[in-house]
């Protein structure tokens, strides 16, 4: 594959995106506005304005401006990977998590708020602070010892310091395979994917973390597990809370950090759906290399810009360092029809989301309607073959 507009060489190339990427650093602070407009107008369900913006504003953002398929030319891509500026945004982004915790953890702990008052302000700090999760991935595939210290830090506001670990040692290695629990099987729902994907993660991490340790000859449970690190800066960040506000913050944060890591399990579900990367014994997983054709890609650019690129999931999954500014598109790539909020509310919905994507996944010139070119979810298989045919020709004529 050659990535669309290379663009020419010989030009200088300047990012028109440059200061739209601000959108990323504030979009996490989307929670306080809430907190505000229930300032300003009195009314609790001023609280659920941060989720209006995110799965109604979004997606429909991303609907009438479309999508952006200019790529960097890789004549300029060193010069766009050096610029500071870029890794500065990502930076000031991890303080932002922690006053948006903290803030709406004030809000719901000194305000008299109705149980369903409550309720929403924790559920949108928690999609916040999914947020914060990207913030991490972005920073965890950098090889510094500062911006893997901040992604333990940002992945500690949502208590899930195992994240780099498990994402990088785990999920890039087996991505699109039977054998990873963070890649969605063709006919499994997002709530069957969340049963498997959420303590699996957390399994793996721990095994790779603990034998990175011993090979050092340290103990699984040394100060230097990282995933320790990360979950102690949660302990005094969540413990603090506690002692600050009270016991309202214990069901604030048992809602808070699951919505964080649902948001997670959203994106997981959506980027490699049904995806599968074909057997290559000359590997050391026993699959050919990942390609970008071995996750969905889409270019809106409204939430691309709210998320440092997140959705040119392809390129990321082939150059896993790639820094999000120079992240590009390729052609014939398996694309989803919308960006990511849009697509979490599909997922949300299991016969309308394989209503619109079966048909689409089939329908893959990788594919090409053959179901054994497919990642099928073990408990629907014979369901699926009985459906679709050995080919998928049935789904494909409907």
């Amino acid at each position: 594959m050659t990535p669309n507009d290379p663009g020419h060489p010989a030009l200088p190339y300047r990012d028109r995106k440059r200061r739209a990427w601000l959108l990323s650093v504030v979009f996490p602070l989307l929670p306080l506005l809430g907190v505000w407009a229930h300032h300003a107008s009195g009314w609790q369900i001023a609280l659920a304005l941060p989720m209006a913006i995110s799965y109604g504003l979004m997606p429909l953002l991303d609907a009438l401006i479309g999508e952006d398929l200019n790529n960097p030319p890789e004549a300029a891509v060193a010069r766009l990977e050096a610029d500071h500026y870029y890794r500065w945004l990502t930076w000031a982004t991890v303080p932002l998590h922690f006053v948006t915790l903290i803030g709406c953890a004030w809000w719901a702990g000194t305000q008299p708020l109705s149980w369903w008052g409550f309720l929403l302000l924790a559920y949108s700090a928690g999609a916040g602070a999914g947020l914060g999760l990207n913030t991490g991935h972005e920073l965890g595939h950098k090889h510094n010892r500062l911006e893997q210290w901040l992604a333990r830090l940002v992945l500690a506001v949502p208590a899930y310091g195992h994240f780099t670990v498990e994402h990088g040692r785990g999920h890039h290695l087996w991505v699109a395979t039977p054998a990873d629990h963070a890649s969605a099987r063709m006919g499994e729902s997002i709530y069957r994917f969340a049963l498997r994907e959420l303590p699996g993660g957390v399994r793996r991490a721990w095994a790779l973390e603990s034998a990175r340790l011993h090979a050092l000859g340290r103990s699984a449970w040394s100060p230097a597990n990282t995933m320790l690190q990360s979950y102690a800066v949660t302990a005094l960040l969540q413990g603090g809370l506690l002692l600050a506000f009270g016991w309202l913050m214990l069901p604030f944060l048992l809602i808070h950090n699951p919505v964080a890591w649902w948001q997670l399990t959203s994106a997981n579900y959506v980027e490699h759906y049904g995806l599968l990367r074909q057997r290559d014994a000359s590997t050391g997983t026993g699959y050919e290399s990942p390609k970008p054709h071995h996750s969905w890609n889409t270019n809106h650019l409204v939430t691309n810009l709210a998320t440092f690129h997140l959705q040119r999931h392809s390129d990321h999954h082939a150059y896993p360092s790639r820094r999000y500014q120079s992240l590009r598109d390729f052609p014939d790539l398996p694309r989803l029809p919308s960006g990511y909020f849009g697509m979490f509310s599909l997922a949300y919905l299991p016969a309308l989301w394989f209503k619109v994507m079966d048909r689409r996944l089939l329908a893959l010139p990788l594919v090409a309607g053959d179901l054994d070119k497919v990642n099928l979810d073990p408990a629907r298989r014979q369901a699926l073959r009985r459906s679709y045919g050995p080919a998928g020709a049935g789904l494909l004529r409907t």
